[in-house]
């Protein structure tokens, strides 16, 4: 199993402290996967730019597309950029992973013997290799987590483990955490706006 993988199980396993929406995990599962392209000896860190490091081979498909979309020409790309560009609609993509992989199902309904339109996880090594990274306290997965208000044992925050972490992953994780925040910034703002809209149209 890969990270991003084993985030998405958790996010979709472990309560959060907050409701999950589907552009933080999204955010996040971007940041899973530069975390194994380094790991794979894909990319490598200059400053806050992923700087392609040579072609390795990576198996898991969704990871092979990520190392695909690399930006190759210098400037490069920031970390951040790469969350931003990459992590448009990659929770469906990973979901849609799980599905094929046999580690999610459509649930069916009650009475209607037909899948209805909510994923859930299922039984299967995946899921249980996922919680044993969790229930051990992997430090990049559970920073990951804490990025979308999911903590182990009431830790909250990016400093928790954080001697855990070396100079790659604290910037990944503070980019992931960052991303996220200003993501439910720009979220907050537009509900505002939104209920000021109605507010005018509905005034006497």
């Amino acid at each position: 199993m890969t990270t991003p993988q084993d985030l998405m199980i958790t996010a979709m396993d472990v309560a959060p402290s907050r409701p999950v929406e589907r552009g933080e995990v999204s955010l996040a599962l971007a940041g899973a996967e530069v975390v194994d392209l380094r790991d794979a000896g894909v990319l490598r860190l200059d400053g806050e730019r992923l700087v392609p490091a040579g072609v390795a081979a990576v198996e898991d498909p969704l990871l092979g597309e990520a190392a695909a979309a690399l930006v190759r020409e210098s400037p490069y790309e920031t970390v951040e950029d790469w969350l931003w560009r990459r992590g448009q609609g990659l929770s469906a993509r990973y979901l849609a992973a799980l599905e094929a992989g046999g580690s999610a199902a459509r649930q069916r309904g009650r009475w209607i013997p037909v899948r209805t339109g909510r994923t859930v996880l299922v039984d299967s090594p995946a899921r249980r290799s996922a919680a044993e990274r969790w229930e051990r306290g992997e430090p990049v997965l559970t920073h990951l987590a804490a990025a979308l208000g999911i903590y182990r044992d009431g830790a909250e925050g990016l400093e928790a483990g954080a001697e855990d972490l070396d100079d790659f992953l604290t910037t990944v994780l503070a980019a992931v955490h960052g991303a996220v925040t200003e993501l439910e910034a720009v979220r907050q703002r537009r509900s505002v706006e939104d209920a000021a809209f109605d507010n005018i149209w509905r005034a006497p």
